[in-house]
């Protein structure tokens, strides 16, 4: 293939956007395509030099005039406006003898900056860096009208696997499922009365799920998920949208597909960043736990518990006898505003006293970065807190590592009922989450169901030796795929 067929690559910026879009272009490299990153804002510092230094890689910035005024919360059409104006002009000063790219791949909550490729004469490729079971679910649960449902009634969601079944509870305990303003695959979402969870699931009732519509200008779609995870979902989204759909991931660090002994050994992934712990502290605990005993602990780096929440998993860790890694950061994430800004950070929660009370030898609180995926790949890491962030969800997964779900916002909502209802991997952190606030007992039992049943264990286990031979076999056909439907595309 000539180095002339070019792909541009538009990202959202943040890291559970840009990390698996990353990954992605390295990919195409592989299969011999020019790959032209066009951001919002500088990247280079998120691009390893690696990347950077290829001939057939190029990262162009574009960004607004010094002189424009910054952009409200959430303000995505004019933010979209600007994105679309700038590629536009780009492309423009562009030698003209150049050859045309022969797509672009767009992050689907960049979906606005089609019109501009429209309007150039280039094809457009939707990029969703979740997984498949967020969209499926969402379009099938705005098709059996939830908003008219009675208690104790029980909804089949049509083409979509038995146990993905939507109930009464999920609208009364679960308020991401009731109707909202939009209901945007990774972010977007309205608030509950309180304001203090986002209010996700479908758009008001006879309105689709708004991403069908976003996806109409598309020639096809590119999936961060694979078909051990999520066939029935992708077979799904094909099947409504007519447009072929590939599962091209989990999109993970290369390093991350090495052997958890092999990992343990190198232990380094990701730049180090500030911690009160070294890798090589973390690992030395690990090392003195029993197999399988650990809890570990983490919500990313974007949301959290509430702060009511946080002292009852405080007092539930220091209530149990089992080992833990709590992972807080700096700054504690509160769910983002309407429309998916920003988190809105408050000042720091640090369970102050808790180290003390359980000791260094039972429980480990690291403030700051973690090494996630070598803890994870310890053999002592039995269980994992998660906020259900796709990329933390794939990591513990392809560990073959239980979870225990607490989502916050937007889709890790969705990626919890893959876990919990259809992957069968581990379990809600409490029943009527989160109309109801999380209590102590909600963790105690939920960490004790997770690192005794044995059935989520053995499924957890057998679902990560699916991945042990590295990249999913399925998703590098599906990269082939896409490569020879781009081929035919441009002949």
């Amino acid at each position: 293939m000539s180095a002339e067929n070019e792909i541009l690559v538009v990202p959202k910026i943040g890291q559970g956007h840009l990390f698996p879009c990353i990954e992605l272009c390295k990919h195409l490299l592989r299969r011999d395509f020019r790959i032209t990153v066009v951001a919002a804002s500088d990247i280079s510092s998120s691009i390893p030099s690696t990347l950077q230094q290829s001939h057939l890689f190029a990262l162009i910035n574009i960004s607004p005039p010094q002189d424009t005024p910054p952009d409200p919360p959430a303000s995505f059409p004019r933010q979209h406006q600007q994105m679309a104006q700038g590629i536009e002009s780009f492309l423009a000063a562009r030698d003209p003898a150049r050859a045309r790219p022969v797509c672009a791949v767009i992050d689907h909550i960049m979906y606005k900056t089609q019109e501009v490729f429209s309007k150039l004469g280039i094809p457009t490729v939707t990029f969703i860096t979740s997984g498949a079971c967020w969209a499926a679910v969402q379009h099938a649960a705005y098709v059996v009208r939830p908003d008219d449902m009675k208690p104790g009634e029980v909804r089949a969601l049509p083409g979509l696997p038995n146990e993905m079944v939507l109930s009464y509870s999920d609208l009364k305990q679960r308020r991401h499922w009731m109707p909202s303003n939009r209901g945007g695959g990774g972010g977007g979402g309205g608030r509950d009365p309180g304001g203090s969870r986002p209010q996700m699931g479908p758009p008001r009732p006879g309105q689709p799920a708004p991403w069908v519509e976003e996806v109409k200008s598309s020639v096809a779609l590119l999936i961060n998920t694979c078909d051990d995870l999520e066939r029935p979902f992708l077979d799904y989204m094909a099947n409504l949208t007519g447009k072929p759909v590939w599962g091209v991931g989990p999109l993970l660090p290369e390093e991350y597909w090495r052997s958890a002994a092999s990992l343990l050994q190198g232990r380094e992934i990701r730049p180090k960043r500030e911690s009160n712990y070294s890798d090589d502290e973390i690992i030395g605990w690990l090392d003195r736990q029993p197999r399988g005993s650990v809890m570990y602990i983490s919500f990313g780096s974007e949301v959290g518990p509430s702060t009511e929440e946080y002292p009852e998993l405080a007092k539930a860790l220091e209530e149990s006898n089992r080992p833990f890694i709590w992972v807080i950061q700096k700054k504690s994430g509160r769910p983002g505003p309407p429309g998916g800004g920003p988190a809105q950070m408050e000042s720091s929660y640090f369970p102050h006293g808790l180290d003390d009370t359980v000791g260094g030898d039972r429980g480990l609180i690291i403030h700051g970065w973690a090494p996630q995926l070598l803890i994870l790949s310890h053999p002592s890491t039995g269980g994992f807190v998660s906020h259900c962030g796709w990329n933390s969800t794939v990591e513990a997964i392809a560990r073959g590592v239980p979870i225990l779900a607490w989502p916050i916002r937007g889709d890790q909502y969705y990626n919890a009922k893959l876990v919990v209802n259809h992957l069968k991997i581990g379990a809600l952190v409490c029943d009527g989450y989160p109309a109801e606030m999380v209590k102590k007992d909600d963790v105690l039992k939920g960490i004790e169901r997770v690192l005794t049943a044995e059935e989520i264990t053995r499924r957890s286990m057998g679902l990560g030796e699916r991945f042990e031979k590295g990249f999913p076999e399925s998703s590098v056909s599906s990269m082939d795929a896409f490569r020879d439907f781009v081929n035919r595309k441009t002949e």
